[in-house]
């Protein structure tokens, strides 16, 4: 597989009250997983480490500081993509943050995530969790 062709991501599991911090990503047919719950985080810019850029991108998409404490969990790689995944608790409460990206976020429980599915108030419907994305917070409740 030529890497040329691969995505490299930084994302971040918040979590909060035994719930976990997602993005309902807009209803884009271009983009990667358009209108699925999805982590925040994004493409890892030239000369930017995996560090950096998830700091740079949740500051970007939801107006928050990541901790100075930031874990990273593992690293997810397929085909397409190489996810450099992170964890830190979410600080703030939820209205507290400023959605700058996506269509909705919301905070998911273990069940929900366990069912795939998640209502968003913005879709008013319940929406699917990215297959990936799911498979990695199980991974993570699991660890």
């Amino acid at each position: 597989m030529n890497n040329q062709l691969k995505h490299y991501v930084a994302i971040a599991i918040l979590y909060r009250d035994n719930k976990f911090l997602m993005q309902l990503r807009d209803n884009i047919p271009t983009i990667p997983y358009p209108g699925y719950w999805a982590f925040f985080g994004g493409h890892i810019e030239a000369g930017e480490t995996p560090l950096v850029a998830v700091r740079r991108e949740i500051l970007e998409e939801i107006s928050y500081t990541l901790p100075e404490k930031i874990e990273k969990f593992d690293c997810y790689e397929d085909e397409k993509a190489v996810r450099h995944v992170f964890h830190a608790p979410l600080h703030v409460e939820l209205n507290q943050l400023v959605l700058a990206e996506g269509w909705d976020m919301g905070l998911l429980s273990p069940e929900d995530i366990r069912s795939g599915s998640f209502y968003s108030a913005a879709a008013g419907e319940k929406r699917p969790l990215g297959s990936i994305h799911q498979k990695i917070l199980l991974d993570f409740i699991e660890s």
